[in-house]
This record gives C-alpha cells, structure tokens and sequence, in this order.
C-alpha cells in the first residue's frame, strides 16, 4: 500500500493537512451509486434504446466515465439523438429517485469530524443536487453532515464538472484561496476540474480497482486513498 503521507508536497512550516476545503465528489467517492444507481439505469436505457446492442459491463463503464466521460461516451460512441438523449435522462432520474445509495462506512464520520474542526465539505458531482442534498440529509444518523455547497448535474452543461466553474464558486463563495481547497475523486473529470482550477487533487480507491484508472489517479494526484481509514487520517491531521 502507498503511504499519503509521502506523496503530500508541503511547505515548509504548514503541515500535510493545509487543507480548510474539501471539494468530494459524490457517486464511488461517498456513496456507492454507480453499482446501486446508474450501472443499472444504463443497462434499462440500453434495453429501450439499443435493445441489440450488447451493454458494456461494469468496469468498462468506469472506465468509460473516466475517459471520455459520460456525455462524450453517451454522444460520440453510443451516438444518441437528442431525442434518445431526453429518453436516456428520464430513465436516469427514475432511477437515481427510487435508487438510494450507501455512503461507504467511516466516510460520514471523518467528514464530521473535519467539520467540526472548522472545515468547509462541498460536493461536485454528476448527480442533481436535490438528490445529493436528499442522502446526505436521509443517512446522516446523527453525524450532522450538511455540504456548505453543492454543484450538481442541473448546472449548465459549460458550468459542469470538469469545468473549472464549481470550484472556482466555491473560493469566491467561501472566500478562500487556491491552496485551502482539495478535490477528492474517484475519476479523471474531478482531477480535469482541479487542474483547470489551479487546485490540489487527491484520488479515491475504494469503490473500483481498475489498473488504468488507479496508476493516473496515482500518477497526477497529490494523494491516492485505498480505504476510507486513510482518507480519514489525512483530513484529520
């Protein structure tokens, strides 16, 4: 296993933990919504839309959502109309309001505990904030995890991770600097959105192992968290 600790750059004097914003994505990063959600609205989208079209599995549909994204995957591979496109997104949010996820355990807790330290949560996701607001308010068992912010897939498409835009209202919102936030994903868009915002990006590893997803994570991240524990040690240093 990899040790954070050494992949951290830090000035001299500041600790490892220079961080006073967390900008976490939300689906495989707090919640383990692509198994439970969206695989399974894919596949019931391709048995309408593409029903002799064998769907791509599991991890091939992490990989495609790393790269080249959803939308790029959905229009440029997939090449659905406009028409299959509002077709698609009803299935979606069908699933995404009767599916509802897990937050993985221990997260909810660490994301507390840097609260209470006087940290700021705010998350940017592929999913709609109404839904995201709704888990987060739905399994807070007592932990008190309320986001500060919360950009989801109802933004304007130019104004989606991994634009540059969420994090950037973020430091205007909160009135913080570039070097107070960190983005906390488990695909390439959050670090895309980190690097475009001039921000610091750490990889998450506990919703999928695929080999080309967690050697760029390793590669371009300023830390790489294999189970919840560690993401928790760091935030909490």
């Amino acid at each position: 296993m990899i040790s954070t600790q050494c992949m951290i750059s830090t000035r001299e004097g500041e600790s490892p933990t220079r961080y006073s914003c967390l900008i976490i994505d939300h689906d495989d990063t707090a919640v383990d919504g692509t198994r439970r959600v969206h695989y399974p609205a894919h596949l019931k989208a391709m048995e309408v839309l593409r029903p002799g079209l064998t769907p791509v599995d599991l991890d091939t549909w992490f990989r495609k959502n790393f790269d080249p994204g959803i939308m790029g995957f959905l229009l440029d591979e997939l090449a659905l109309t406009p028409e299959e496109l509002a077709v698609e997104h009803a299935i979606w949010q069908e699933f995404t309001a009767r599916g509802t996820p897990h937050f993985y355990p221990g997260f909810l807790e660490a994301l507390a505990a840097y609260k209470a330290r006087g940290g700021h949560i705010v998350v940017v996701s592929h999913s709609e904030s109404h839904i995201i607001r709704g888990h987060y308010e739905g399994q807070a068992d007592g932990h008190g995890v309320v986001p500060d912010l919360v950009f989801g897939w109802d933004l304007e498409p130019h104004m989606r991770k991994p634009s540059p835009y969420p994090v950037r209202e973020t430091i205007r919102q909160l009135h913080l600097e570039p070097r107070d936030v960190l983005v906390v994903d488990d695909l390439k868009p959050g670090v895309d959105m980190a690097k475009a915002a001039g921000v610091d990006a750490a990889a998450v590893g506990w919703s999928h192992d695929i080999p080309s997803i967690r050697d760029f994570m390793k590669r371009t991240c300023v830390a790489y968290f294999a189970t919840v524990p560690e993401f928790a040690e760091f935030i909490l240093q």
